[in-house]
């Protein structure tokens, strides 16, 4: 087996500052759908974003913080003369996020697989986020956080997504029961599909780690987790259109597809079946 990959390009390499693609065009439009939620109902989105002490004075004010934080960075993505800004804003803000709202479940409760699941979710996110801000960081970020930008934090960010991907997959073995409630019922042997996606999670994890096949251990796993969103979520807003919680939960499980789009999309120019030093490279203009 290879061993684990680092990256071999240096943080001050030239990076693609100006394509927009389509995980990038995604990845604004689910943080726009986000705030869009967020506005409209005042509040946060669900579990995702459950405030730890639930009587926090002043809730709401946050609530519509965050949804127009999320509006406005997922609108600023869009547009090349706030990119930069907004990719930092959002960074900043998802890190809080997986900090302030998930970390803390973690540490407290680090026994229950469900802790592990919530932060893996928002951890996936955070790498879209991440890989986003680190191609498109300025000469400020460059100086001051160049850990966390350019080729380095590209690195980083894909370790992030690597780890994050075994929490959400063994979700589905340990709560085989509530998972196999979401298969759609016209597809034969639940059971079956419920640990499949859930190992498939896992055997991207690994070859992402060790550059086996990463890019299309990305894309796999990216095009599962759309797949996953379409079919357990989308159905119900169709049957029940005017549901909040079946619209929180579709931008949130397509914010999770996006941001593994957005790590597929940063492989753009390896090899499908490259592994080892040939899966290291990161595309660059």
């Amino acid at each position: 087996m290879a061993a684990p990959y680092t990256d071999s390009l240096p943080a001050s390499a030239p990076r693609n500052t100006t394509r927009i693609g389509a995980a990038h065009v995604l990845f604004a439009l689910v943080m726009i759908g986000l705030g869009i939620i967020g506005l409209i109902y005042g509040d946060f989105a669900l579990v995702w974003q459950r405030i730890p002490i639930e009587h926090l004075p002043g809730q709401q004010f946050f609530a519509y913080a965050c949804a127009t934080i999320e509006l406005a960075t997922g609108i600023g993505l869009l547009m090349r003369p706030t990119l930069r800004l907004a990719a930092y804003i959002l960074f900043v803000y998802l890190v809080l996020w997986l900090i302030l709202l998930k970390l803390p479940a973690v540490v407290a409760m680090p026994q229950m697989e469900a802790t592990w699941l919530g932060f893996g979710e928002i951890a996936v996110v955070l790498a879209g986020g991440w890989i986003v801000f680190a191609l498109h960081a300025g000469a400020l970020e460059r100086r001051y956080l160049n850990f966390a930008v350019g080729a380095s934090g590209v690195r980083k960010a894909r370790i992030l997504f690597a780890l994050s991907l075994p929490m959400i997959g063994l979700s589905h073995f340990f709560y085989s029961e509530q998972t196999v409630a979401f298969v759609p019922s016209w597809l034969p042997l639940p059971l079956y599909w419920a640990y499949l996606t859930g190992a498939g999670s896992i055997v991207a994890s690994i070859g992402l780690l060790f550059a086996i096949y990463p890019r299309l251990a990305a894309t796999l796993e990216a095009a599962m987790l759309s797949i996953i969103t379409l079919l357990v979520w989308g159905p119900g807003l169709i049957t029940t259109p005017t549901d909040r919680t079946q619209w929180t939960a579709f931008v949130i499980s397509w914010a999770i597809a996006g941001g593994a789009w957005i790590v597929a999309d940063s492989y753009r120019g390896v090899p499908w079946f490259a592994m080892g030093g040939s899966a290291r490279k990161l595309p660059i203009n």
